[in-house]
């Protein structure tokens, strides 16, 4: 096998053709009935009896709706996870694949059932094989998208029920090319908070603005000083993002209403640079509000935590990766995304490695949350050889890791 610096690949010979095409199936059937976060009974259910029928010891329920397989060869006694999310967006589908949702108001638009197909490949050849030495927890979670399905898991004691070692993940990357993967140690993505504020006034006619307390002032001006706080509070050096989404004020032209809100995200890598955003939101909206006579109220939601890779395991990762597709092919240097997620759970208890797959063509095509977005079923293969060697690798039996 060779990926050149294209990213074109001439094949694996640990995944037969039949096992690339079984995995689209697995994947197209999965991409045709998406499940949003919690509601991913289906499909847990088709994870769970296709891991039942490679040999493997499954629980279900995990975290809600959370699936671990385990698999065990040899008399090692360590342990790796290995973790696929399963949930869909609530997003409608606008692509004519023949394997388009088939719910609307719903889809895998972020290329979780690319991840699972992969997972579910490298279960299936590592059960046939039992080329390692020691435990494989194959962990398929829910609820990526927002809602903490990580750290549902982890609170449902899922490394005490499910011991690992070390714990790594991976996530398509479009953007980069097929045939190469990136990861580095430290941030690879930031942590995600959510706030609210809600104004009240007092209504009126907008054409007696004097006789009003308006909350559309107030709304504007916090929309405008919340943008001050990065630039003028935030070590340049942090990395760090408040973005107001939503914005939510009257229903009609000739009235001035009584209530506005306010909604967005804070990102951040730094949690010395979250305490200031955080203190100065506050104190931005308790005076604007005193400012603008209306009374306001905020509520700040910890949601994930920063993606931080491990040193040892990224190295491990980053080799592994290397012996598949080549060192040119294998990014160390790429810049951390201001994205979150809530494999950050699961890295904060168990040392690990979060991966980019690259996914795009000599044609880029479109990027995560994209109403026409659809995984590369070219990058199946890749990822679960990835998958498969990195557990012969991290699980080599002793003999095998000393000659290494």
């Amino acid at each position: 096998m060779h990926a050149d610096r294209q990213g074109r690949l001439d094949g694996y010979a640990m995944l037969s053709a039949a096992a690339v095409q079984e995995m689209a199936s697995w994947r197209q059937d999965l991409h045709r009935h998406p499940e949003t976060a919690f509601d991913e009974h289906r499909t847990a259910g088709k994870i769970a009896g296709l891991l039942r029928s490679f040999g493997l010891e499954v629980a279900t329920g995990i975290g809600r709706t959370g699936v671990v397989g385990t698999l065990r060869a040899g008399e090692g006694k360590r342990a790796i996870g290995l973790r696929a999310d399963m949930d869909a967006l609530h997003l409608h589908e606008q692509g004519d694949v023949p394997h388009r949702s088939r719910h609307d108001g719903r889809m895998h638009a972020c290329g979780h059932d690319g991840h699972c197909a992969m997972l579910l490949g490298a279960a299936k050849h590592l059960a046939e094989s039992r080329s390692f030495d020691g435990a494989i927890q194959f962990i398929f979670q829910p609820a990526e998208e927002n809602e903490g399905g990580g750290q549902e898991m982890m609170e449902d004691g899922l490394f005490e029920r499910f011991p690992v070692d070390g714990v790594y993940g991976m996530h398509n990357w479009p953007g980069l090319p097929l045939g190469q993967m990136a990861m580095h140690p430290g941030p690879m993505m930031m942590a995600f908070d959510l706030f609210e504020i809600r104004l009240r006034g007092k209504g009126g006619h907008a054409a007696m603005p004097e006789r009003v307390r308006d909350v559309v002032v107030a709304q504007a001006q916090l929309v405008t000083a919340l943008q001050s706080i990065v630039s003028r509070n935030v070590d340049p050096l942090d990395c760090a993002v408040l973005s107001v989404t939503q914005v939510e004020a009257g229903s009609t032209w000739n009235i001035i209403p009584e209530q506005a809100l306010l909604r967005g995200t804070v990102r951040y890598v730094n949690p010395a640079a979250q305490a200031v955003i955080e203190s100065r939101m506050r104190a931005l909206v308790d005076s604007i509000s005193l400012a603008m006579g209306v009374e306001a109220e905020m509520d700040y939601w910890y949601r994930y935590p920063a993606t931080i890779n491990a040193e040892a395991e990224t190295s491990l990762a980053a080799d592994v990766a290397a012996s598949l597709l080549g060192v040119a092919n294998v990014r160390t240097n790429m810049r951390p995304s201001m994205a979150s997620e809530d494999f950050a759970f699961m890295l904060q208890a168990r040392p690990g490695c979060y991966a980019w797959l690259g996914v795009d063509g000599p044609a880029p095509g479109a990027g995560l949350h994209s109403p026409h977005y659809d995984f590369n079923d070219q990058a199946l293969a890749i990822g679960a050889a990835y998958w498969i060697k990195l557990a012969e690798t991290a699980l080599a039996p002793a003999a095998k890791a000393a000659e290494q």
